[in-house]
Formats: structure tokens, C-alpha cells, sequence
């Protein structure tokens, strides 16, 4: 796949007849997409519930930000639950980051969430367990089969968006109300 095919930087969106629990009415940041080694998403609008104040506590991470430690975590997807993302805009310099697009990084490091505690942080960012991950030629089949729909990434429903909003909102910015839609694709 050349890189002008990769899903990498789009939001996956699910398609309203999606029936999987795990992955109905969601909205996923694609970070990776290849034809060699597939593709790997943070869920962005599916919360847990937990709260990041119990993330730094489990850290042993103070702050005194009530705001900050209110904010919800993220359900990011089914593979490693345990394993933690902070999506965030490119302020700082952190141990492991990977950038997504010009305006968006995924950091995986400790130092990152410390900072966060601290009040140094990026002030843009969410933090998720987990990620969805697909094979190779997985993704790429579950779109023929109309599971999905893809758009190029918009930082707006990342970071100013409400979490419950995000998956009716992507459907309005395409001008399409997904409850009259098709459950049958047609591929030409």
C-alpha cells in the first residue's frame, strides 16, 4: 500500500449498522496503517469509568487540579487495556512520542502524564487504555464489508469536541443523517 492509501491520520468512523459491542457508533483515530503490518486506533469518544485523578493515583502521581483529575478516561479499544495512550497537541518534548499528524502526538510515557499532574503538560489531551488493532488486509476488508467510513483527521472533534458528541458530529460535517441510511453497500 503507498503511503497516499494509508489511514493513518483519518478518523475511522463507524458505520450505524455496526453491531459490535466494542465498536458501535465509534470514532477512532487511525495512528498506524500499513499493508505489511495493518493498522492500530485509539477509540476517541467511548469513555471508562474512570476518571484521570484515579490514573495518577495509581501512578502515585499528585495534583491539585480537580478539573484535570475529573476528566474522563478513555476506553481506547480491546487490545492491551492496560496499556495507556495520552493523545495530545505537540507541546513538550516527551520519553516516547510518535507524531500523528502536524497537530496531534501520541505519547506512551510515563513522563507525559507526570507533567500533566503538574499542571506542564499539554493543555489539549485525552488519555485512553488500550487501542484497536487490525491485521493485515483486516481493515481494508472490514471497509468492503461497509463496517466503515473514513475522513481525514480534524483536530476540532480531537480536543474541543464533547466526548458524546463526536460520532453524531462527524456524520453532520459529511452532511449525512446516519439513521437513513442503507445497511447494504454497493462496491463499483
Amino acid at each position: 500500500m503507498s503511503d497516499d492509501r494509508s489511514l493513518a491520520n483519518h478518523l475511522l468512523v463507524a458505520m450505524p449498522s455496526l453491531a459490535d459491542p466494542e465498536f458501535a457508533q465509534t470514532v477512532t483515530l487511525v495512528c498506524e496503517h500499513s499493508a505489511e503490518r495493518g493498522a492500530l486506533g485509539i477509540v476517541i469518544n467511548k469513555p471508562l469509568p474512570m476518571t484521570l485523578a484515579e490514573v495518577f493515583e495509581q501512578m502515585d502521581l499528585e495534583t491539585s487540579d480537580i478539573v484535570l483529575g475529573a476528566r474522563p478516561v478513555l476506553r481506547g479499544g480491546p487490545v492491551n487495556r492496560d496499556r495507556g495512550f495520552v493523545v495530545h497537541r505537540p507541546e513538550g518534548e516527551w520519553d516516547s512520542s510518535h507524531q500523528i499528524a502536524e497537530g496531534i502526538q501520541i505519547t506512551t510515557s510515563k513522563d507525559v502524564l507526570a507533567a500533566m499532574a503538574r499542571g506542564e503538560g499539554p493543555r489539549d489531551a485525552f488519555v485512553a487504555l488500550g487501542y484497536a488493532g487490525w491485521s493485515a488486509g483486516q481493515l481494508e476488508q472490514e471497509m468492503k464489508d461497509n463496517a466503515w467510513i473514513t475522513l481525514p483527521v480534524d483536530e476540532r472533534i480531537l480536543f474541543e469536541m464533547p466526548l458524546e458528541d463526536r460520532w453524531h458530529a462527524v456524520w453532520r460535517q459529511l452532511g449525512v443523517d446516519p439513521v437513513r441510511m442503507s445497511h447494504v453497500a454497493g462496491h463499483a
